[in-house]
C-alpha cells in the first residue's frame, strides 16, 4: 500500500524501516567499494528488541552497581574512578545509549570475545571514564579485555588550502568524493600511514600524482618495477637454479638485505602497538631502497663498453653490471624477496599490489 493509505503511525513506520534498509545497503555498498568488509553486521535494535537491553541492566543491579533516583535508573560508575554516575533508563522509561552499549559489551563478552576494541574520535574523549568503567563493573580488566583507541580528524588539502567542510553548509567531503578525486589506492593508503593518534592531512594534488613524491605510488611502482626485472630476466633465460646467496656481497645488495631482515619484527610490533602507519613507512622505506638497489646491481647482465671493461673500476662494474650466472640468479631471488614483502604489506593496508604502471 502507499504510505498515504496507511494509518499515520503505520506509515512513520514503514518510512522507517525502509529508510533503514536503503540507508544500511548504501553504508555496505561504499564500504565494500573502499575494500572493507565486516564479517558480522549488527543491528543495534537486536539487543533492544531481544530484551538484551533490560537484562544487560539487571545483570548490573544484580552486582549492586545500579540503585534508583528521581524516577530513573543509574550506574553507579564513581564506584570505578568516573566522574559521576550515568543514567541507564531514564525517568520516562526509556533506555539511554549508555544502557545499549552495556548490553553490547555484555553481547561480545558472553559470546566468548575476550578483547574488545574500540575506535573513538577525537571529540568522545570524554567518553573513555564511564566505557572502562562499564567494564570493570562487568568484571573485566580496563585496558587489557576493554581497548580504547583515539582517533584524530582528518583533514583535506587542495591547493595548499584545507577543504572546509560543514553538515549544516552542505559541504561534506564524503569518502566516495575522495576516492572519486584520487582512488582507492591512495585513499586508503593516505589513512593507512597516520598514526590515528595525529592528524591526518589528506593531499588531493599530492596523492593524484605519478610521482615519487606520492607515497602510495611510490612503494606502487617499487613492486612494479620487480615485477618487470622478472619478466626480463624469464626472456633471458635466469632463475633461481645455481643461485650462490654468498654473493650478495655488495653494498647495495647488504641495505636491501638489512631491510629485509627488520620485516618480521616490525610486523609483529605493528600488530602489537595497533599501528598501521608504522607497515607503510616500513614499505616506503623498503622501496627506497630497493629502486637505490636497481638503480645500481644488474639481474640480466649487460655488456660493458670498452672504456668501462678497461678502467679502474672494471672488476666493480663487472659485479653491477654483467653478473656470472650464480650471482644474476641470486640478485633475482632478492628481487622476488622484496616484491613478496611489499605486496603482502600493501595487501595487509588492503592497497593492490600492480604488476604494471
Amino acid at each position: 500500500p502507499a504510505l498515504t493509505d496507511l494509518p499515520a503511525g503505520d506509515a512513520i513506520a514503514l518510512a522507517r524501516e525502509e529508510g533503514y534498509k536503503l540507508q544500511l545497503h548504501e553504508l555496505q555498498e561504499v564500504l565494500a567499494a573502499f575494500n572493507v568488509h565486516f564479517d558480522v553486521w549488527f543491528s543495534e535494535r537486536d539487543l533492544h528488541n531481544s530484551g538484551a537491553v533490560e537484562q544487560a541492566v539487571e545483570r548490573l543491579r544484580e552486582q549492586g552497581h545500579v540503585y534508583d533516583e528521581d524516577g530513573a535508573v543509574w550506574m553507579r560508575t564513581t564506584d570505578f574512578s568516573d566522574d559521576k554516575d550515568r543514567v541507564l533508563i531514564r525517568s520516562d522509561g526509556t533506555p539511554t545509549y549508555f544502557a545499549a552499549d552495556a548490553a553490547d559489551y555484555l553481547s561480545k563478552k558472553d559470546r566468548g570475545f575476550e578483547r574488545k576494541i574500540y575506535l573513538l574520535g577525537a571529540d568522545h574523549h570524554g567518553y573513555i571514564g564511564r566505557m572502562m568503567a562499564r567494564c570493570a563493573a562487568f568484571g573485566d580488566k580496563r585496558g587489557e579485555n576493554m581497548q580504547i583507541l583515539i582517533g584524530q580528524l582528518v583533514n583535506v588539502m587542495k591547493d595548499g588550502k584545507a577543504v572546509r567542510m560543514s553538515k549544516r553548509a552542505g559541504n561534506v567531503v564524503t569518502i566516495d568524493d575522495l576516492t572519486d578525486a584520487i582512488g582507492v589506492d591512495a585513499s586508503r593508503y593516505s589513512l593507512a600511514r597516520t598514526d590515528y593518534n595525529s592528524p591526518v592531512d589528506i593531499d588531493l594534488n599530492l596523492l593524484s600524482s605519478h610521482s615519487n613524491e606520492n607515497p602510495v605510488y611510490y612503494v606502487q611502482y617499487a613492486h612494479a618495477r620487480s615485477c618487470n626485472v622478472d619478466r626480463n630476466a624469464a626472456a633471458a633465460g635466469i632463475t633461481y637454479e645455481g643461485a650462490d646467496v654468498s654473493l650478495l656481497d655488495t653494498t647495495a645488495d647488504g641495505e636491501v638485505l638489512a631491510a629485509l631482515a627488520q620485516w618480521p619484527a616490525l610486523l609483529r610490533e605493528a600488530g602489537d602497538l595497533r599501528a598501521p602507519h608504522r607497515v607503510a613507512h616500513y614499505l616506503e622505506d623498503l622501496a627506497a631502497t630497493y629502486h637505490k638497489w636497481y638503480n645500481v646491481e644488474r639481474v640480466v647482465p649487460m655488456e660493458l663498453t670498452e672504456p668501462e671493461a678497461r678502467g679502474e673500476q672494471a672488476e666493480a662494474l663487472r659485479i653491477a653490471k654483467a653478473p656470472e650466472p650464480a650471482r644474476a640468479a641470486a640478485r633475482l631471488k632478492l628481487n622476488d624477496a622484496v616484491k613478496t614483502v611489499i605486496a603482502e604489506g600493501l595487501d595487509l593496508l588492503g592497497v593492490t599490489a600492480p604488476d604494471k604502471m
